[in-house]
């Protein structure tokens, strides 16, 4: 849609003569989650200030922009503090990335300002953003922010093992496309699984190896086997309870065959990281900027010799092969200077387009956010990006965009934990669940 303030803002870009005085601003941008891999979050916002520094000198204006970014935080928690102390002191960042999670509660609380009563959402580069992404990065009807990069959580295949349990090469290239039809499912993967620890080509709990702690992983597990999230209509969040026993009995049995530990949980990061990378597991889940941490500190120098990658596969006839995206966003925040939040604006739209953006994605091992970075050589030329978004990309979904699902994702993991555990039977863990729910969330919640 064409939108009255942006022609407005470019309106007055145009007409401003040589007469006009220089103007000075200083965007802030803070960047939640972030390392040195990760650097474009801030510097792509460098690179689009002297661009449009340079458009507005063309239009005869002097337009002086000082980026100040921030991204040492303590961790997560306390970078999203830092956001709303801000925010409430009047004091908060222009620009923040952020999770998309954080678009629910922080536009309720009037911290951030939506993203289309400053730009055209039709117009280059924002029309080339996938769909499902920018789908991501709004809320209630609103599009509160632009998707800062895309990732995908696909589900690994360690091939020397899969060799040894049969698999030729021809099979092992093909099982994408199983994963992708439904030919190949979640019982096949404890099948296999089994097979390679009786064969002792990995150790015993050492088949299936999952994430080690909670994660968005874990809901596509639930919709392997049919479970929804959000109901499309309603926007409530929804317990379906068949889905999520299914869901829990395939943890369970994976114990109780041998090929995942009962004690898995709590693993050290660092440990699951080298096992899985040097082929200690068989099978396993995990993201797509895991690469860069395989092949780099943990060593494996051929990715694609030795790790075959598909969607999650599917765990029964109503559920699917899935993988979910949980993609960092660009949110702008209420500023007093209404031209802050205008230049704000512009920066984020510049930071979009796909070459800038694919100095993100490949440094980092992320994904893409546009369809043209396919015709990008940095991007296209990268084996990893460019397979990566073939096979995953287009097909991801998200957690939903909603206050309360925050409490349902720690919920459905403390049940999965506890039947995990043995502590209570898969049954036994989802009417926890369900008595859990219907507490904190009301009439927020479907229960099917």
């Amino acid at each position: 849609m064409t939108n009255l303030r942006a022609l407005l803002a470019t309106t007055a870009l145009v007409a401003c003569g040589t007469a006009a005085a220089a103007r000075d601003i200083t965007i802030d941008v803070w960047a939640g989650g972030s390392n040195d891999a990760d650097s474009y979050r801030w510097e792509a916002i460098e690179l689009a200030a002297d661009i449009l520094e340079r458009e507005y000198a063309i239009q005869g204006e002097e337009l002086n922009i000082t980026i100040e970014a921030k991204r040492d935080f303590g961790g997560w928690d306390e970078f999203k503090q830092s956001v709303t102390l801000a925010a409430e002191a009047g004091t908060a960042p222009a620009i923040v990335v952020t999770s998309h999670l954080d678009i629910a509660p922080w536009s309720q609380a009037g911290y951030i300002v939506p993203v289309e009563d400053y730009l055209d959402l039709d117009s280059w580069p924002l029309n080339d953003i996938y769909p499902n992404l920018m789908e991501i990065a709004a809320y209630d009807g609103v599009q509160w922010g632009l998707p800062q990069d895309a990732e995908s959580r696909p589900f690994f295949f360690w091939k020397d093992t899969m060799k040894g349990i049969g698999y030729s090469d021809a099979e092992i290239d093909a099982l994408p496309a199983k994963v992708a039809s439904g030919d190949y499912t979640l019982r096949n993967v404890l099948e296999d699984a089994k097979k390679a620890v009786e064969l002792g080509l990995v150790e015993e709990g050492y088949g299936f190896y999952p994430r080690v702690s909670n994660g968005p992983d874990y809901a596509q597990f639930y919709q392997s086997f049919g479970g929804q999230l959000q109901d499309p209509e309603t926007g409530k969040l929804v317990l379906d309870k068949a889905a999520m026993e299914e869901m829990y009995q395939f943890f369970v049995d994976a114990v109780a065959a041998g090929v995942t530990r009962k004690n898995h949980i709590g693993t050290e990061w660092s440990q699951w990281y080298n096992e899985v990378a040097n082929g200690k597991a068989a099978l396993w889940h995990g993201g797509t900027w895991h690469y860069a941490r395989y092949t780099g500190k943990e060593g494996n120098e051929d990715f694609f010799g030795t790790i075959q990658f598909s969607l999650i596969p599917s765990g029964n006839d109503t559920g699917r092969a899935n993988t979910i995206t949980h993609p960092l966003v660009y949110l702008m925040t209420d500023q007093q200077d209404d031209m802050i939040e205008d230049v704000a604006a512009q920066l984020i739209k510049i930071a979009s387009e796909p070459r800038m953006n694919s100095l993100h994605a490949i440094k980092s091992a992320h994904l893409g956010i546009t369809r043209q970075q396919s015709n990008v050589e940095l991007y296209s030329g990268n084996r990893w990006a460019d397979e990566a978004t073939t096979r995953l990309l287009g097909t991801a979904n998200a957690q939903p965009n909603h206050l309360q699902y925050g409490a349902f994702s720690e919920t459905m993991w403390k049940g999965l934990e506890a039947a995990w555990t043995g502590v209570q039977t898969p049954a036994e863990a989802v009417a926890a669940v369900e008595a859990e729910l219907k507490a904190k969330l009301g009439d927020e919640l479907i229960v099917r």
